[in-house]
């Protein structure tokens, strides 16, 4: 097997790997408004078995979420001394047989430990995959825009094929065979690596990241900035992600009067969003490497508030319309943060910059379930479009600090 051919497999291996990631962890977001007793829609054969409404029943995937987060730089730490295509076939099977082990909950207790579990080798993927998405190459944005097309299309079938296995066989096969897909896919990739002659006990990034030349040479004063405004962006910028992904099955459940009126309209209807939305990070990919990442960026967080504040009181044909072009700009905005750091971070520490950028993103992600459950409870979505918009004010006012230097491939100078 070529040198090429192998590469070519490998990155088919990570898109598969950062689909199943999103889709996995997911699956009960729309399983919670499936069974909750307070659906709108009319899901035939479904019933409401543990008798709770869906603000009762989202903390229980808390865990899943900060486990999510939390156990991403043990991965990492895992992964730069051991091996990194090693972690993410323990990734595969890892997720996959927690997501099978979930299927066979009988309790809502017994389900948040399944989600948990999913959390736990769900944390792998991001500061390890990413990591081995960007090693070695010159231009990022891109390959990391396609990369994240595939997470976002997990997002999208997520809803769909939930609410379609469920309304056929019942919620807990939804969690079964995606499950049983992803232990497969792990089985496929390790046969890959056998195959490729890759050892598992041995990282080869030595060999494989010769790239570090196309590094920014930064000072330190600048470096701390950059590094600060990631992960302050990163960790507001997940909280709206998070609230968007995780709720959207919900507020369509609400807000599309007259166009969803069953669980697989509804499915449809939140595939086609996500979708459409996945398109936006090859956009992204595409500018942030021939323009200046401040500016790009500034223009996606801009966007983001004057969508979230139109959103709060729409309902039917122009909710829908304006959810298109809330996503496109909310999935817009995940390669930058990724891009950030694939330029100015060295292979040897790359995964663990990964991994504290992804911490913090999924520890903010996990407050998100709660205060969905607290602002729908109390309030409804107006309050959570209202929130999002002024947290998408506060990404544009901190993108205007990232220093004036193009961060673009190649590090090209620009304002």
């Amino acid at each position: 097997m070529t040198g090429e051919i192998r590469k070519k497999i490998d990155f088919a291996f990570l898109n598969a790997g950062h689909f199943f990631d999103h889709f996995l962890i997911l699956i009960f977001a729309t399983v919670a408004m499936v069974i909750a007793t307070d659906r709108e829609v009319v899901i035939s054969g479904v019933s409401n078995e543990w008798n709770m409404s869906y603000a009762q029943l989202i903390p229980f995937s808390i865990a899943g979420f900060i486990a999510f987060g939390l156990c991403s730089l043990p991965a990492a730490w895992i992964a730069d001394r051991w091996s990194r295509p090693g972690m993410i076939a323990v990734f595969f099977i890892g997720m996959g047989t927690a997501t099978i082990i979930s299927a066979f909950s009988t309790s809502p207790l017994q389900l948040g430990v399944g989600i948990c579990l999913i959390g736990v080798f769900g944390a792998i993927y991001h500061p390890v995959g990413i990591a081995m998405v960007v090693q070695g190459r010159k231009k990022t944005g891109i390959p990391i825009a396609m990369n994240g097309v595939f997470g976002n299309l997990g997002v999208a079938a997520a809803p769909l094929a939930t609410l379609l296995v469920v309304e056929h066989w019942g919620w807990r096969v939804a969690f079964l065979l995606p499950g049983i897909l992803c232990v497969l896919t792990g089985l496929a990739y390790l046969a890959f690596l056998k195959a490729s002659q890759n050892q598992l006990n041995s990282n080869d990034t030595a060999v494989s990241e010769r790239n570090d030349d196309n590094i920014l040479k930064l000072e330190r004063g600048i470096l701390i900035r950059i590094f600060s405004i990631i992960f302050f962006t990163a960790a507001i910028g997940s909280f709206i992600f998070q609230s968007t992904t995780f709720a959207l099955p919900k507020i369509f459940d609400e807000r599309l009067t007259g166009l969803a009126t069953s669980g697989k309209e509804v499915g449809w209807w939140a595939f086609m969003v996500f979708s459409i939305a996945s398109v936006a990070q090859l956009i992204v990919g595409y500018l942030v490497d021939r323009h200046a990442v401040r500016w790009v960026f500034a223009i996606v967080a801009f966007c983001q508030m004057i969508f979230s504040i139109v959103l709060a009181n729409l309902t039917g044909v122009p909710a829908l319309l304006f959810c298109i072009a809330f996503m496109l700009v909310v999935f817009g905005q995940i390669p930058i943060n990724d891009v950030l750091i694939g330029r100015i971070a060295r292979s040897e520490w790359r995964s663990r910059a990964y991994s504290f950028r992804y911490i913090i993103s999924f520890a903010v992600m996990a407050t998100t379930v709660p205060a969905i459950s607290v602002l729908h409870g109390n309030w409804g979505f107006y309050a959570l479009f209202a929130i999002m918009a002024i947290l998408a004010g506060l990404i544009f006012c901190a993108v205007l600090f990232l220093p004036a230097i193009g961060l673009s491939a190649g590090g090209k100078q620009g304002s």
